[in-house]
């Protein structure tokens, strides 16, 4: 749980990053437009007294635009990296099915690019559609594919897989359940409506057919957009303000630390990115016996507003040598934001981009909660492992959490026009 905050691209590029596009007026989808005029009827109808039946169309006024915005698939980046954080998310990971190989895989890369395309634009799915989300816009809905250490092998590509995705060290804080870590193949899905995100799961899930079989999924959330009066950094299970201080990409170093250059090894990276995937169940009974001041001293930053214990605000720089009265530092040798700093692990850096999760509660009562943390990355072996490294070391917050499961991924640029993800890899 790294200390930093999500950005949004904004700068051109040949391909486009990921702007969101609103889906009115002549760009309206066919499943936005049949939802407006269903809404228009019914409203009609109430004030008129004749239920369900409208003279003349109308526009309806949303309640909000949420269900509006649109994502791009075709885009320099894949979608799903830099877009701010979206209300549901999904991860899914598949196994190749036993037989199928390089052949099968490219089509079924094939397939749920197709299938990304048409939905992030608001539109069915090609194939036995299941309508789940006929009456919504897009939502911010993206879709994010990946590759494991173990897809090489399936595929005889094993020349083509990059030194970064070597398999993750052990850390002395991992309980990591095997069942539920790395995999073939993966999927993240995020988008700010629930059925959507779920419609998109299923559609992928479906698309898989006999090619690949679902080795593990996990389901996250965050705020909703608009649930507060303005724009503000997340909070997570533990009530800590969480991502204050991820890369910008107005930083002059962004592309560098977070994508694949475009020269860069091997060539079908080209404009991607390595993802990191943890999931980190949260101990929140023991957490919550702690008064506020001793979270505080466990994190280095004020719960109420995220700020730095050394003073400010949220985005002061924290001030590692500060003391106290007596001489102590106020914020601590071991606090989690302290240790997380890249100018304390030579410059290591990542982009995090998380959602929470719940799966219930135990027969004991305990909760099942915490963290699906993904974090992207040029090159993890200079970016998450000499964090997580320190971090193993010596955090104040690694008794109040335990890493469960985990899985590194190769995520190549997004597909042009005409292309799929990975065609580079699968057809060069």
């Amino acid at each position: 749980m790294a200390d930093h905050s999500i950005p949004q691209v904004r700068t051109p590029q040949a391909l486009p990053e990921e702007p969101v596009v609103r889906t009115t007026g002549a760009g309206i989808s066919r499943r936005r437009l049949l939802g407006t005029a269903g809404a228009t009827g019914l409203v009609l109808g109430a004030a008129g007294g004749a239920v369900g039946h409208a003279s003349a169309p109308a526009a309806a006024t949303p309640l909000s635009s949420v269900g509006d915005n649109r994502v791009p698939f075709h885009v320099k980046h894949q979608p799903g990296i830099t877009q701010p954080l979206q209300a549901r998310g999904h991860l899914i990971a598949f196994d190749l099915a036993p037989g199928a190989g390089r052949k099968e895989a490219a089509a079924l890369l094939r397939r749920w690019s197709d299938t990304a395309r048409r939905l992030m634009a608001g539109e069915p799915a090609a194939q036995g559609d299941t309508d789940v989300a006929r009456d919504a816009g897009p939502s911010s809905l993206t879709l994010t594919f990946g590759f494991g250490h173990s897809f090489f092998g399936r595929t005889g590509l094993q020349k083509q897989r990059p030194v970064s995705l070597d398999p993750l060290p052990d850390f002395s804080s991992d309980r990591l359940d095997k069942a539920r870590s790395n995999g073939d193949l993966w999927v993240q899905i995020g988008a700010d409506d629930a059925l959507v995100a779920f419609h998109a799961l299923r559609a992928v899930q479906k698309d898989a057919g006999s090619a690949a079989r679902v080795r593990w999924q996990m389901n996250g959330f965050n705020r909703s957009p608009g649930a507060t009066s303005h724009p503000m950094t997340a909070r997570n299970l533990m009530g800590q303000v969480d991502g204050t201080r991820n890369p910008k990409p107005a930083d002059s170093d962004f592309d560098q630390r977070i994508f694949v250059p475009e020269k860069g090894e091997p060539a079908w990276m080209a404009n991607g990115s390595y993802a990191v995937v943890r999931r980190i169940r949260m101990l929140l009974d023991d957490w919550e016996q702690l008064s506020v001041t001793e979270q505080e001293q466990v994190i280095g930053r004020r719960k109420s507003d995220g700020a730095p214990l050394s003073g400010g605000g949220e985005t002061s720089a924290m001030d590692l040598e500060k003391t106290d009265a007596e001489g102590a530092l106020v914020v601590p040798f071991n606090a989690h934001a302290r240790i997380t700093r890249p100018d304390q692990n030579g410059g290591a850096a990542m982009l995090r981009r998380p959602f929470s999760y719940h799966d219930g509660i135990d027969s004991d009562g305990v909760p099942d909660a915490g963290l699906l943390f993904i974090c992207w990355q040029a090159d993890p072996l200079r970016g998450f492992v000499p964090v997580q490294r320190k971090l193993d070391r010596g955090d104040a917050l690694t008794p109040f959490i335990r890493h469960e499961a985990s899985g590194l991924f190769a995520v190549p640029g997004g597909a042009a026009e005409g292309e799929y993800v990975g065609q580079a890899l699968l057809e060069g």
